[in-house]
């Protein structure tokens, strides 16, 4: 079922939220010993947390739109009653004091907190290879990844072990997996969502958006966890447009444009995906045309630039004095130096590395300074494009999912992974990806599609006809 066909089901007294509960450990127990995607799940807490939803159910009736819903939460989001590590040996075991603000927004509206999935250390990857505790496999291949950094919340959702899944995305953490995984992911506008209560990597960067099955179910959690929060500094003001409702619109007089310099870096069987995409939207009535903004081809150095800057300064908080790890030694230099050291895994340090670098005397305006003006000069050629379109169409990933360890020796390498949903975290601006068939060893091709900032309604006007057109390919390949 569906999300909102789960908490109708559930809000009839067709079953109970118990009886979901006992259907997802009946999942996870049978699939996650080979898929990996949970850090933190408890059967017996499950259980019980199912047994309190249904006793609010019978004393004050059904309520809330994620009524008896599963959502897995990826283990970057505080919640005080399991542990939060970001998958990192630094904060192995940590209970934080609080939960964070989209926690309380899934549990007020009735959703089943299935657990926490794994990450890329401190959400550092591609891959899910960079977690401190274990590798998560792609569930259409347990050979490859999942994709990265949310490959935990995208694997559980794919694989059914929850309905639905949050992760965050900094530089295409929700989308890439997305697109490995075959489901929907959706990276909000920067400050649609709260980020109260994420551990920060990149914080002009991070943005917490859903993984789902389906396009509505991806609306449905999108409008539960969006809206102002006067904890969060950079959250938007204002009012948050219905999404759900959008899924008849179609998309004639829509203007799609198929961005050049995001095809060229893909390969021939993912290139074919997003072209036949075009070419079905604008059969529909959209009118599509291709267009090129070269400015997002600097997108990738700008990031590794300015994102191991950010990541540098708020790790600094990882000392062994307040939270966390803490290597006792006779000194509090050697104290705070093997704390880092035996906390923090090779790509958190090489990213911290490279930060500190960039920040430092003599190479700030030679590597900071000009990757912020790159990143202005994006956000420019993006406007330029948006005079002449409503949204943009490309590839999600450039390729589908590779082998695991296939990419874990070459930074470089691993890198590329995320040079189509890169540029849309340096302007602030909402994309997502929508599964659209498969390659020719059947695994998930997913296209991209890229908005202006706020423009999450058209996003989703036009993603649902894409869902419908992947659909109706399907359906004839299958004939």
């Amino acid at each position: 079922m569906d999300a909102s066909s789960l908490s109708d089901f559930i809000r009839e007294g067709s079953a109970s939220v118990v009886d979901v509960a006992k259907a997802v450990i009946a999942q996870i127990e049978t699939k996650d010993p080979d898929i990996r995607a949970f850090l933190h799940f408890d059967a017996k807490a499950l259980l019980e947390q199912a047994e309190r939803i249904d006793q609010r159910i019978t004393s004050k009736g059904p309520s809330g739109r994620l009524l008896g819903v599963p959502v897995a939460l990826k283990d970057n989001m505080v919640t005080s009653n399991m542990p939060t590590t970001a998958a990192s040996k630094i904060l192995e075991g940590w209970m934080p004091p609080y939960d964070a603000t989209v926690v309380k927004k899934i549990v007020d509206e009735g959703a089943l907190v299935v657990g926490k999935t794994n990450l890329d250390e401190f959400a550092m990857g591609s891959s899910t290879e960079n977690s401190a505790f274990q590798t998560t496999r792609n569930p259409h291949d347990l050979s490859r990844v999942p994709g990265g950094s949310s490959g935990g919340s995208a694997a559980a959702v794919a694989a059914g072990m929850s309905t639905l899944s949050l992760g965050s995305d900094t530089g295409g953490s929700i989308r890439q997996p997305a697109a490995l995984c075959g489901v929907v992911g959706v990276k909000p506008t920067y400050g649609y969502v709260s980020r109260y209560g994420l551990i920060a990597f990149a914080s002009s960067l991070d943005q917490i958006g859903p993984f789902a099955r389906t396009v509505g179910d991806a609306a449905l959690l999108l409008e539960v966890i969006s809206g102002h929060d006067p904890m969060d500094a950079t959250s938007i003001r204002g009012e948050r447009p219905s999404l759900s409702d959008l899924s008849d619109k179609g998309v004639e007089t829509l203007r799609i444009g198929v961005l050049s310099e995001l095809l060229d870096n893909c390969s021939q069987e993912v290139r074919e995906r997003v072209e036949l995409a075009a070419q079905l939207l604008a059969e529909r009535g959209a009118k599509v045309e291709t267009v090129s903004a070269k400015a997002v081809t600097l997108g990738l150095s700008a990031y590794y630039v300015i994102a191991p800057a950010e990541a540098s300064s708020n790790l600094s908080r990882y000392d062994g004095v307040r939270f966390g790890l803490r290597a006792d030694r006779s000194s509090l230099s050697e104290m705070f130096l093997a704390t880092r050291t035996d906390g923090f895994g090779d790509e958190v340090k090489r990213r911290i590395m490279l930060g500190t670098y960039a920040l430092s005397s003599g190479y700030y305006d030679q590597f900071y300074s000009k990757a912020l003006a790159t990143r202005d000069l994006i956000r420019s050629e993006f406007e330029r494009v948006y005079r002449d379109f409503d949204i943009l169409l490309g590839p999600t990933s450039p390729t589908t999912a590779f082998r695991v360890g296939e990419k874990a020796q070459d930074p470089m390498a691993m890198y590329m992974n995320d040079v189509c949903t890169i540029p849309s975290n340096l302007a602030g601006h909402p994309a997502m990806s929508v599964p659209f068939g498969t390659d020719s060893s059947g695994l998930p091709i997913g296209v991209q599609l890229l908005g202006p900032m706020m423009s999450e309604p058209v996003l989703f006007q036009v993603a649902f006809e894409v869902e419908r057109l992947a659909s109706e390919v399907s359906e004839v390949k299958d004939a």
